[in-house]
């Protein structure tokens, strides 16, 4: 196996050590390069939902009839993971149960570093033994779950050649280098796997590049314009926070104190704990602390109702707090944007599409002020805004915010992705619906109408006009 790594070079980036720069000059949504895992495993929670081979979350998974653990696509995801898989499968026949999903890693890892001696190709810039692991860093908790691991792992591979310190080593390799693999849109996180090659590329709270699993392979994607010799970095934390709590989980995860021009200035920081003004009057700072400290009740007991699936509470919770912050937090403001997107999120789950429209076009508002323009998240918001409009009926400003993600997830995930496919579809369809509105407002909303409550249509519009309101959306 060859990897294209032409339009990259390692070098030495100082204190941050080795880092990957650029050989030529990038474009916004060229692929830097891509790469398969070295390793991957589906998480515990998922193991019987998504295929351990391509990572596709569906129903009606085949189970490996040995080791009765793993669970694939078909024939043919099985087949091609079964190199993979068949000491795994052993292990776990002998073991009588699956380990946790870091152990079933490591275990996987170990398993390749041996049958390949950590190189697997002549693109790999690094050898998995070369990455960093910080076992010397780790807090007294992380290492006393470390230890636990590195028994259980034992228990699990009770033949392995490898002493405790290398196993350590290794554990500590995928803690500090492990990225989370998402399902075949992108929508939720389903495994996590280990990436040489990716590992190399340093953080920056503002990246030039975004990481995303398409086809069974991460894809490092420019967001903007790259200079020949720039240096590589993507986001290892989410933009949206402080920069004093982005720096702390960047220090408890991967060890390091983060000197980025956003941190170091505090970029932004202003608008994400913004009060509101008007007419240059602003809330008493005494008024803005009490909303928040209120927030952060409320975000606990919401975050609490919809992990018992009461949704009704959750939409009860979001609408008294979003009240109270109205007058006194600015729209920018992190409390504010979280509660819009549960609010959102949950009132589209239940069906009340004209409120969720509401807060979900403030979210976007929002993280169109904080965030790149094209990152992934305000590209993925952007597209839940759209479609919470379109399932409202307000079709003109759905089908803007549409052809807005379109935009945006073109650049990070690419023209083949499949939400970008699926987003590329509703932008057709939001096209033509949005046409005839513009024709017969009337003939659009009966037809609507019709469509929403399961009603036979044809009394009311043309077979052409059924045609193009075909799709389950509405």
């Amino acid at each position: 196996m060859n990897l294209d790594m032409d339009n990259v070079e390692v070098f030495d980036a100082g204190e941050k050590g080795r880092g990957l720069r650029t050989t030529k000059d990038l474009w916004a949504g060229e692929v830097v390069f891509a790469e398969p895992s070295f390793a991957a495993v589906v998480f515990d929670s998922l193991s019987q939902q998504v295929c351990h081979s391509c990572f596709r979350r569906q129903a009606n998974l085949h189970r490996c009839a040995q080791c009765k653990f793993a669970h694939y696509c078909d024939r043919t995801c099985q087949t091609a993971c079964w190199d993979e898989h068949k000491q795994e499968c052993a292990a776990i026949k002998k073991y009588e149960k699956a380990p946790n999903e870091n152990v079933r890693l490591s275990a996987r890892v170990l398993w390749r570093i041996q049958k390949d001696t950590g190189i697997v190709s002549d693109g790999q810039l690094t050898s998995v033994d070369q990455l960093e692991d910080h076992v010397a860093d780790m807090l007294a908790d992380d290492f006393k779950e470390l230890k636990i691991d590195i028994q259980n792992f034992l228990d699990y591979c009770p033949k392995t050649r490898h002493g405790k310190e290398y196993i350590a080593h290794i554990f500590g390799i995928i803690k500090c280098n492990g990225f989370t693999l998402s399902d075949q849109r992108g929508l939720q996180a389903v495994g996590v796997g280990l990436f040489p090659n990716l590992c190399l590329v340093n953080h920056d709270c503002w990246p030039n590049c975004t990481v995303i699993l398409n086809h069974g392979k991460i894809e490092l994607r420019a967001l903007s314009k790259i200079a020949e010799n720039d240096e590589l970095t993507v986001g290892y934390v989410d933009f949206l926070n402080v920069s004093t709590d982005r720096q702390r989980a960047l220090k408890h995860q991967y060890h390091f104190d983060c000197t980025c021009k956003s941190c170091s200035e505090h970029l932004k920081d202003d608008l994400k704990m913004a009060a509101k003004e008007t007419d240059r009057n602003k809330p008493s700072d005494e008024l803005v602390k009490e909303v928040q400290e209120f927030s952060l009740e409320c975000l606990a007991k919401v975050e609490a109702a919809r992990t018992a699936g009461d949704f009704h509470e959750v939409v009860k919770l979001c609408r008294e707090c979003l009240d109270k912050q109205e007058p006194v937090l600015g729209n920018t403001h992190l409390y504010h944007l979280r509660l819009l997107s549960t609010a959102s999120e949950v009132l589209s789950y239940l069906q009340f599409f004209s409120e969720a429209a509401e807060y979900a076009g403030r979210l976007v508002e929002g993280y169109m002020k904080l965030y790149h323009p094209n990152n992934a998240y305000l590209g993925m918001a952007t597209m839940r805004a759209g479609v919470t409009h379109w399932h409202a009926g307000l079709i003109k400003v759905g089908h803007e915010m549409i052809c807005k993600a379109y935009a945006i997830l073109m650049v990070t995930h690419g023209p083949n992705h499949a939400i970008t496919k699926d987003l590329e579809s509703m932008r057709m369809q939001t096209e033509m619906e949005l046409r005839m509105f513009k024709q017969n407002e009337h003939v659009y909303h009966s037809m609507r109408e019709a469509a929403l409550q399961n009603k036979p249509m044809a009394e009311a519009i043309s077979v052409d006009n059924i045609k193009a309101l075909s799709h389950k959306h509405l």
